[in-house]
């Protein structure tokens, strides 16, 4: 069974602080459902129509685990915490080959 990766790519932060409670939350949640955080920060580079904003990859063991991650209660709490407009972000998972 292929690795999956999250990818987080956020387009802006609004409320920085509500960021902060979200991460306080959703790193330990998405460490203990299996995630492994590959990189996590601001694009070092951007090409094409790439935005310099916060980007975050994380490692799983499938794409099974990778939702089961998401759907797990404490991310759900973290989302909570996040709100519906402190950023605008897209969240993938991709299959690895």
């Amino acid at each position: 069974m292929p690795k999956a990766y999250w990818i987080s790519a956020y387009r802006s932060i609004s409320d920085p602080e509500a960021l902060a409670a979200y991460a306080k939350l959703a790193g330990p949640s998405l460490t203990a459902a299996g995630g492994k955080f590959l990189a996590r920060g601001e694009a070092a580079v951007t090409k094409e129509q790439g935005v310099k904003q916060r980007t975050v990859l994380i490692e799983f063991e499938s794409v099974e685990a990778a939702q089961a991650a998401y759907n797990s209660p404490g991310y759900q709490e973290a989302i909570k915490a996040l709100g519906p407009n402190a950023a605008e972000r897209d969240i993938r998972i991709v299959e690895g080959i």
